[in-house]
């Protein structure tokens, strides 16, 4: 079991542009530049627009984008503008975060092996995309199972359908790219449907 680091409590959860920032593009290719502009507007981060963030930004705001996409468009469109947005999220880790040579060797490695080497990775560095949650991973036969407690995208909401599409397309971007080119990420079990912790299996 690869677990990350508790964080401080003392210091306000943040969490990595790119749930905003992919968020915007996925949007954009969707519904129009004026259409994410509106629903920018309406979760209240209009200083996004036309200036996306760079930083890391607050979990808050992360929080409302989503459940504002998902009222505005629908659960269903929401979860693929989400989808897509964690794909993008995955091209732009490959792109600038995971450097080249490990890359490389992961893609040579047998995959159970590459699997634990990139779920250690992804702890590692739970704290930019889990916020104030806590991550928790393990591989398993044909995959790994992966889990968000407190998860940021969801909270506050109740859905009979699962709402953590973002980490799934990133989750699935990534092992994809990385362990088996035919990798599929899906949300098992959703903190928005009365489960303990939004849990993804990624199988090949």
């Amino acid at each position: 079991m690869a677990t990350a680091l508790a964080r401080d409590s003392s210091v306000p959860a943040r969490i990595g542009p790119n749930a905003i920032v992919r968020v915007g593009e996925a949007l954009e290719a969707r519904i129009g530049r004026d259409g994410a502009r509106r629903l920018f507007e309406s979760a209240g981060l209009a200083h996004y627009v036309g200036h996306p963030p760079e930083g890391m930004v607050d979990e808050a705001e992360v929080t409302r984008l989503h459940r504002v996409l998902r009222a505005t468009l629908g659960e269903q469109a929401a979860s693929r503008v989400a989808f897509e947005a964690g794909v993008r999220t995955g091209d732009y880790l490959l792109a600038n975060r995971i450097p080249k040579p490990v890359q490389a060797l992961l893609k040579i490695l047998p995959a159970a092996l590459a699997s634990r080497v990139l779920l250690s990775a992804i702890s590692r560095h739970a704290w930019t995309f889990a916020g104030s949650g806590t991550f928790e991973a393990r591989t398993v036969a044909g995959g790994a199972r992966l889990a968000v407690r407190d998860c940021p995208l969801c909270r506050g909401a109740r859905s009979e359908a699962p709402l953590c599409a973002f980490y799934a397309g990133t989750f699935e971007r990534l092992f994809a790219t990385l362990v088996h080119r035919g990798a599929s990420a899906t949300e098992t079990a959703c903190e928005a449907r009365g489960a303990p912790a939004c849990e993804f299996r990624v199988s090949w």
